[in-house]
Formats: C-alpha cells, structure tokens, sequence
C-alpha cells in the first residue's frame, strides 16, 4: 500500500498543527510532524483540516425492523466523517441479552458495514445479570440500562436494585455501565398531568419529561457506580444539572462520565421543536434556549465527555401524528455529526482540538479501544477525515446516503463539509461516494 500524506491544519487533542501532516503506511499512522511533509499519496492542502475519524458513541441502527440496519447506519456514518459506530442492543423483536445474539449480530453487521462497529449488550429483566459475563467474553463494548420502561420487551426499564447487581458484574470487567436517564415514576406521572390538561402539541412533550425526572434518575444512576465500583456513564443529558453532577463524582475519584447529543447542542424548543412537531421528539427532551447555552458553557470548562448523535432513522410515518406524545423519539445524525459540532465550536470560539477530543480520544478511552482507535497519533489506525470550508444549506434527501429523507438540522447552514473520509488508511468516502458494505469490522475492547 502507497504512503498517504495528510496535509493541512491537523487537530491533536491538546492544539491545531497550523501547518501540520500526518503520515499513514499500511494503514496505521507512522508520523506526525508540522512544515514540509514527507513524500506519499497527498491528501489536503493548507486550507483543509484534518482531524480523527468519529467514534459515534449512541447509534440505533435496528431499532426498526426492516427500515434501516447496517448497510444504511455506515453509510450515513462514512459521509459524515464517522468511522466508527456503537451500536445500541434494542434491535427491534431481537433484544442484545446473550452472548449468542451478540454474535450473530456481529456477524450479520460485518457483512454490511462500511466502517468500523463496536456493540452494546444488555439484560433481560427476567434474568437479571447472570449473562454479563458471556457477553463480556463475546466481545460487548459496553452495557446499556434504562431507568425509563419505554417498552417492555424491545426496550425496558431495569429498576434500581437490579441495575445495582449488573453494575456490581460489570465493575470487574472495567466496561461502562451506560444509563438511559429518566425517572420511571417522574415521566408516567406528569404524561398523565399533561393527558388531563388537554395539551398536545410540541409542548406536550417537555412538560411530560420535566428536568427533575432527568435529575433524580442522573444522581441514582452515579451513586450506584460509586457504591459498586462500576464505570457509571450518563448515555445523554439535556440539563446543566446533570454535568455538574458528573463532575462533582468525578472530583471525588468515582469513575463518572456524561454524554452530549449533539441535537441538546444544536436544537431548542422555541425554535425548532415549536416548528417540526414530533420530527424534533426526542428522549429526553431538547431543552430551552438557556439550557442549550448552559451546555456549551459546560463542554468549555470539560465537564462534558463525548459528544453523540443517539441517531436513529425511524420512517417519517411514525414521526409526523400532529399529537405530539403519539410520535416514537429519535432522530437521525450520523451524516452531520461532526459538520455540526464544528459550526458549534467556531461559533463559541473553541478550536478544533475539542473534536478530537469529544468525538475520537475520549470515546476511544471509554469503549476501551484506544490501543486502534481514537485521536490522531503515532501507532493508531488511520482512521482520518478531511474537511473544507464549503457553507451549504443541509437538504438529507441530498446526498443519499441516508435511508430516510427527513432531518431535524434540514435548512441548517453548515459551514465545514466533509470532503473525504479514510478508514485504516482506506477511502471510505470521496465526498460523493461511499465504500462498499464489509468493508468495517468488528471492534472488541480491551479488558483489564
């Protein structure tokens, strides 16, 4: 294989090479230097940024059955500067609960993936933990819980004594616990208060999900990894109060981390959720203006950890009931992950190192798979994406590289565009096209 040069202004996790290239053989990263680059196959130029390929940490690429999969799920991810996914365990009929399903979901993935893929598992309330240490050894990534029953089969809630014996299981692994954070109880109660008061449009939604449901459920979730020693992770969070929480844990030497969506980083409720209706329903909800703002306040003191799309293509069927509680949660986000978390970071006047971070070092420390993957450095996977400025209106019926043809950021300008996408040193997308399906792997975590 040809040496690849990666020229332009390269962003590491601590700053930006103004003049900087990365040098990729046999694709891993050999070099990285500032002025003249060495020789090789030259890919950007002085007015190009090169930056690490995403690790999307909160990906639903079945959560409907036949809809949007893998073969879709990469595709959007590998136009997006994506090069790797973690998928999420409530495929649709076919919960992740046994090492058998693990498995077999690897396998079936493999054969469709574009870029690299990582997996979540979790339990199936009935048996309760037993089945933690199988899939640990069948290569999960990471365990996700919910604290919020959104359906009890495909998705259901583990209540606290149960979440604290697979946290218990879990801590000797050193994999994280992640936790879908709202308050069972809380929700169910104020969905009724709504349901009573009559109001069903965009405002329904918020008020059924108010901050302290995502509060109560934030603090339970950390103080059960404080007590069993388990790595306790927030999957998303909407309010300020969750990440001074987080930070307020991990000043005192518990393993705590937190995770911003980028649509709680983009979005607010006066001005998008009022106009897309259940196209913006989302769990939790988007925030207020204020919020919104308090989060970026938070992702410039450090206090946020990864940053995640929780992407999901649900048909435009099951998104647009004018009954804003009658609509499924989710959006997809994988195409604009990282074109929106640039424009958010060169708004607030934060460099570009930050993406590094949010988007590729930390997740890769989280996953336990920072020995391939994460920020750009010497003996890592070149896993590399080159972005230009090219402001364009964002139309998700475009590209075609997305399964549906409706997005919440539709008409958002975006500044930066992807101009290609390199997995292992290999060009998973040219700006126009993709790779081909199993073209990604399978991504296991290293264990203690």
């Amino acid at each position: 294989m040809t040496d690849k040069v990666f020229s332009g202004k390269v962003a590491l996790n601590d700053r930006v090479l103004e003049n900087g290239w990365v040098l990729v053989s046999d694709g891993r990263i050999v070099r990285i230097g500032d002025g003249t680059p060495p020789a090789g196959e030259r890919h950007g130029d002085a007015n190009a940024f090169i930056l690490p390929g995403a690790i999307d940490a909160q990906v639903h690429s079945r959560s409907q059955l036949n809809q949007e999969d893998f073969i879709w799920s990469t595709r959007s991810a590998a136009a997006g500067g994506v090069t790797t996914i973690v998928d999420m365990p409530y495929d649709d009929a076919h919960l992740i609960c046994t090492a058998e399903r693990l498995r077999e979901k690897a396998e079936s993935a493999e054969a469709q993936a574009r870029v690299d893929f990582a997996l979540y598992a979790t339990i199936d309330p009935l048996e309760g933990a037993v089945r933690i240490c199988e899939m640990v050894d069948a290569g999960a990534a990471a365990f996700k819980f919910s604290a919020f029953d959104t359906h009890p089969t495909r998705f259901p809630r583990i209540p606290p004594h149960q979440l604290h014996e697979c946290f218990a299981a879990l801590a000797p692994h050193g994999l994280i616990a992640g936790v879908h954070n709202e308050n069972d109880e809380v929700v169910r109660a104020y969905t009724q208060r709504v349901l009573a008061s009559e109001i069903d449009d965009y405002r329904a939604h918020a008020l059924s999900r108010p901050p302290i449901s995502e509060a109560l459920a934030t603090a339970e979730v950390y103080e059960i990894g404080a007590d069993t020693g388990c790595h306790a992770h927030i999957v998303h969070c909407s309010i300020a109060r969750g990440y001074e929480m987080c930070a307020a844990y991990r000043e005192r030497g518990y393993q705590a981390s937190i995770e911003a969506c980028i649509h709680y980083l983009t979005l607010t409720e006066e001005d998008d959720v009022s106009r897309l209706g259940g196209f913006a329903k989302i769990n939790p909800p988007i925030r207020r203006r204020s919020e919104v703002e308090a989060l970026w306040r938070h992702l410039a003191a450090g206090n946020v950890t990864i940053v995640s799309t929780d992407h999901v293509s649900w048909s435009a069927d099951r998104k647009r009931d004018p009954v804003m509680l009658n609509n499924v949660s989710g959006v997809p986000g994988l195409e604009v992950l990282y074109a929106l978390l640039l424009r958010g970071l060169e708004r607030r006047g934060l460099n570009f190192s930050w993406a590094a971070r949010l988007l590729a070092e930390n997740p890769a420390r989280l996953f336990r798979v920072a020995d391939r993957k994460g920020g750009l450095a010497v003996g890592r996977e070149a896993d590399i994406v080159v972005v230009r400025r090219d402001p364009r209106r964002y139309d998700p019926s475009a590209s075609g590289h997305n399964v549906v043809d409706w997005s919440p950021y539709e008409g958002i300008e975006l500044p930066w565009r992807i101009e290609a996408t390199f997995l292992r040193g290999v060009n998973v997308f040219d700006g126009q096209s993709v790779g081909k399906p199993g073209g990604g792997r399978f991504v296991r975590p290293y264990l203690h």
